[in-house]
């Protein structure tokens, strides 16, 4: 693909490695939750995504104990199965992989199962959290595939984690998030970079404007 020469050439390539670096982590998350915010886009090893030692992030969550929350993820590709939502008050110990492709019993820290697969896209699940305080909690959205025998082969489920405080003192709407935002926003970056792309193609279309504006 040729872009021409000289700056704008410069800008309009980047702009295209923009978008298909976009396309391609897209199609690498295959599961992503996006609010709140997960605690990384790692998804393959539970109960987190990135096994037994995988540590809670710093983008924490704050809702109200009993607090009805909407749980937000996109399945950029689609395998049939279903959803589930669990939650620890404290760490992520309590969290058990299914018996099986359809078990859908629930368990413990279980608070939704059997969430139906929509053929991919974006989801939202309303979640209504424990009437508990905690400083320490974890919520977790696993995907369960069916079209992947034979289970137990650590290649049926993907995991996600988001990091959570509940506290009678936390404020806001009940559908949000107040993010402890000290080392990153907790924004999805698939967003992110379609902002720097588009700001690049404004910055490209005022320079052609300046130019054609000076002959």
């Amino acid at each position: 693909m040729n872009f021409g020469t000289g700056r704008k050439g410069q800008v309009a390539g980047l702009v295209v490695a923009l978008g298909l670096g976009l396309v391609a982590r897209s199609a690498a998350a295959h599961l992503h939750v996006t609010s709140p915010a997960a605690r990384h886009e790692t998804l393959k090893q539970g109960p987190c995504g990135a096994g037994a030692d995988d540590p809670r992030g710093s983008v924490v969550h704050t809702f109200t104990p009993g607090q009805t929350i909407t749980v937000e993820w996109d399945e950029f590709v689609d395998h049939p199965g279903h959803f589930r939502i669990s939650f620890d008050a404290d760490g992520q110990d309590d969290f058990v992989d299914p018996a099986g492709f359809d078990d859908v019993s629930g368990g413990a820290a279980v608070l939704l199962d059997g969430i139906a697969d929509r053929n991919g896209g974006a989801y939202a699940q309303a979640v209504t959290l424990p009437d508990i305080e905690c400083d320490n909690c974890t919520l977790q959205v696993i995907q369960v595939m069916s079209d992947k025998p034979p289970y137990g082969d650590g290649n049926d489920l993907y995991y996600q984690c988001v990091d959570l405080v509940l506290s009678s003192a936390a404020t806001g709407a009940s559908t949000t998030a107040d993010t402890l935002d000290d080392e990153g926003c907790g924004c999805r970056s698939s967003g992110s970079g379609g902002l720097l792309a588009l700001g690049l193609l404004g910055l490209l279309g005022l320079r052609s404007a300046r130019r054609r504006g000076s002959r």
